[in-house]
């Protein structure tokens, strides 16, 4: 477990007692930040999720914040000299005390979107939401 402080725009928010911390924006909150308790949100938002990985404390729950903020991030650890820090299955060992800083680029990319493929729709599938199995045949 590590304590991770962390800020918005300078201002503390917490700290975090945890295995680990998630920073993620739409489009990644279906991934580890979902299978850690995170939320779904809708990839037209413009949001980052922050999702605690095992936090300690029970009530630190995962938050969803404008993407206009500045997220800092401060390992604090006395007892361990490095850390693993994953960015999209790149990894990089950081030292104690490192400091990280999260914010949007100043510029944006175009996508190409299919017109027959709805995000809604993949969820559905995905999710099996809306499924009724009470009247299937066995």
């Amino acid at each position: 477990m590590i304590n991770i402080k962390v800020l918005l725009n300078n201002n503390y928010l917490n700290t975090y007692w945890a295995d680990g911390l998630i920073v993620s924006t739409p489009t990644g909150s279906t991934g580890y930040s979902l299978s850690c308790g995170g939320p779904i949100v809708m990839p037209e938002s413009k949001n980052f999720i922050i999702t605690p990985i095992a936090p300690h404390n029970l009530n630190v729950r995962p938050l969803v914040v404008s993407d206009d903020n500045i997220i800092k991030i401060e390992i604090i650890d006395n007892n361990t000299s490095k850390f693993l820090l994953s960015m999209d299955s790149r990894n990089q060992y950081i030292k104690n005390s490192s400091c990280l800083t999260i914010k949007k680029a100043d510029y944006k990319i175009k996508l190409v979107e299919i017109e027959s493929i709805n995000y809604s729709k993949t969820l559905r599938e995905k999710l099996l939401w809306g499924l009724d199995k009470r009247n299937e045949e066995i």
